[in-house]
């Protein structure tokens, strides 16, 4: 029973959530100061009547309210709108771009997460030796340098000593081979956005793994299963490493959201054809209807996300109710 009301009370905070986010998401990209096609044609001389009738095809001559309702309806039903700047629907270039994010962030997070847990917990069972302190050292520099610059500098790395392409998915003429050769030119073009966000990410692994397993280890029933003779080995994996894992686990929720959203810097600098760059380059054009609906998927996927993570609590400790 106690269980049935800890989900229930996380559905109902779902739902509460999810509708708050589609409010929100409305009216931020419409309390903006200016008129978005003024914007986009400020040097094309729009008539009054080319305005109307742009107004007109967006539904922006509608009262805020009745704009409010067709938004809700249109999301419901998967519909995030028209791009001002391409005349395609919203989903549709959203759809490829969060493909093209998950390939890359997938890895990413992976590599990242598993060398972070496993530096994590080396450092923590070391802790004060030579080398908890210089893999401390090395992840906190890693993760305080900002995204770009690291991405520039493995850029420049990468063409001068190792010829790696430094732009895009795939060889603009193709690559000759099939299926097979099309996935090494693709792994190519992954080895420097791969690199820049994994030596920035394992940081945080690593930080969150060992806090958490510092604390682990100063509880009393550390103590206790020491003094009882439990093998270092045991005591680790069995005692620590199961109860530090809850910190772990919200990171790792927060990551996954997030990644839908792409790296918006690394993105932008390896010009990867992901959500980052989708978003980039839609505040650059002023495309309103594409930075909402990147707006909407990136924080559903972050709540989403959560709530996985919030259901999974109690499955990994009883004692969250």
């Amino acid at each position: 029973m106690v269980k049935l009301a800890y989900f229930a009370r996380k559905i109902a905070g779902l739902l509460v959530t999810v509708f708050l986010v589609l409010t929100f998401n409305f009216y931020l990209f419409r309390i903006l100061p200016g008129n978005p096609f003024t914007l986009l044609f400020r040097g094309a001389g729009l008539s009054a009547e080319a305005m109307r009738g742009l107004n007109a095809q967006f539904g922006l001559d509608k009262p805020l309210w009745l704009q409010y309702l067709i938004y809700l309806r249109n999301t419901a039903s998967g519909s995030l709108g028209i791009s001002y700047q391409t005349r395609a629907p919203v989903l549709g270039l959203v759809i490829p771009s969060v493909i093209n994010t998950l390939i890359l962030l997938s890895v990413a997070s992976a590599i990242s997460m598993v060398a972070g847990i496993l530096i994590g917990v080396f450092a923590a069972w070391r802790r004060g030796t030579k080398i908890d302190v210089s893999a401390s050292a090395i992840t906190l520099v890693l993760y305080s340098m900002p995204t770009f610059w690291l991405g520039l500098v493995l850029m420049f790395a990468g063409v001068i000593y190792f010829r790696l392409p430094v732009s895009g998915m795939s060889t603009i003429t193709g690559a000759a081979g099939g299926i097979f050769a099309q996935l090494i030119d693709l792994m190519r073009h992954m080895i420097l956005p791969l690199l820049t966000l994994v030596l920035g990410l394992t940081g945080q692994y690593v930080l969150v793994m060992k806090g958490a397993l510092l604390d682990v280890f100063t509880e009393d029933y550390m103590i206790t299963a020491r003094a009882k003779g439990i093998s270092n080995r045991k005591l680790l994996w069995d005692h620590g490493l199961r109860n530090a894992v809850l910190p772990m686990m919200t990171l790792v929720a927060l990551n996954v959201g997030l990644s839908i959203g792409g790296a918006v810097q690394t993105e932008t600098v390896f010009s990867w054809p992901g959500m980052g760059l989708l978003i980039y380059r839609a505040i650059l054009a002023r495309d309103y209807p594409v930075l909402q609906g990147a707006f909407l998927i990136v924080t559903i996927a972050v709540i989403f996300a959560n709530f996985v993570a919030d259901m999974l609590y109690p499955l990994l400790d009883p004692r969250v109710t």
